[in-house]
């Protein structure tokens, strides 16, 4: 029973990690690009790691392994945040089916700060009782 667990998972990971290579050729755009190469890699990392896992049947493998997926996680989400941040601020084009640019007048490109809406702070608040 142990094989099979080991055996599925790692063939799901296996796919994952083709399917982002292969979506890495067919994507149109950077942005796309990286949107799933975080995604599909990562979840191809961690099972190939969780097969690992099962097969080895160890604590300390075990330990090893959560905390590589952990720190994949999170590194893998921040570097891709990173790089479509760093493509953006290059002015990389955007594919044309991409119908919306939310960024578009959001962003000041001297102080590399995003504003959510835009503030008049010569308002001051009212006060509520």
């Amino acid at each position: 029973m142990k094989e099979i667990i080991i055996m599925i998972m790692s063939t799901i990971g296996a796919i994952f990690i083709l399917s982002t290579s292969l979506a890495m050729l067919r994507k149109p755009d950077v942005y796309l690009r990286i949107s799933v190469t975080s995604k599909a890699s990562t979840l191809g990392i961690g099972l190939l790691l969780i097969s690992a896992a099962v097969f080895f049947n160890d604590y300390s493998v075990t330990t090893r392994v959560i905390a590589t997926i952990i720190f994949v996680f999170l590194t893998v989400t921040i570097g891709g945040h990173m790089l479509a941040r760093a493509a953006y601020f290059t002015k990389t084009p955007i594919w044309k089916g991409t119908t919306i640019d939310e960024l578009s007048g959001q962003y000041d490109p001297e102080t590399h700060e995003l504003y959510s809406e835009k503030r008049n702070t010569s308002i001051k608040p009212e006060k509520t009782s």
